[in-house]
């Protein structure tokens, strides 16, 4: 249960009839249109998400498949990077969960981590978002790990060829 997240590339194989490739030996002839790529998978990296849902889905957080455009994956790319530079982990405490006390209090389970020193960037450029198992909305090292899995798969993504047609739909 939970936040996953998902950014898929399609490469269409045929735009009329001459190119279109046949699968044969099965019951009926099927014809392929489209190839689809895993690019990456993202689980509970809320921030990301809500970057989708802001400036891709017109603030429609529905689980649906959106498009985005090469451009928008470089916007996504040069926040990431400007939110990493901006940066850097220290030794802090970090919240790894609850436990309910008492009188059905929610206690925070707090663990020695490391956290972000400045994080004004983070919250203007790229802010955490709460929702129903979203995960932390804390700027700690799990929130820096999402940005560094970001940078790597979008860097692959954005080096991909060009005819590739990107999407990212989520899934809570």
């Amino acid at each position: 249960m939970g936040l996953d997240m998902y950014l898929t590339g399609k490469r269409y194989i045929w735009r009329d009839e001459r190119d279109k490739i046949r699968i044969t030996g099965l019951p009926v002839k099927h014809e392929v249109k489209s190839v689809d790529y895993d690019m990456g998978t993202w689980r509970k990296a809320n921030a990301i998400h809500k970057w989708f849902v802001d400036n891709v889905q017109d603030g429609e957080d529905n689980c649906a498949q959106y498009g985005v455009s090469r451009e928008k994956l470089q916007d996504l790319y040069q926040a990431v990077t400007k939110v990493l530079e901006s940066s850097e982990l220290v030794e802090g405490v970090i919240v790894n969960g609850y436990t309910i006390g008492d009188g059905g209090k929610r206690i925070a389970n707090k663990e020695v981590g490391r956290v972000m020193e400045n994080v004004s960037v983070a919250k203007e450029l790229l802010p955490t978002e709460e929702g129903f198992f979203f995960g932390s909305t804390d700027y700690n090292e799990w929130y820096y790990r999402d940005l560094e899995t970001t940078k790597r798969l979008l860097a692959d993504a954005l080096s991909s060829d060009k005819e590739i047609d990107f999407y990212y739909e989520s899934s809570w």
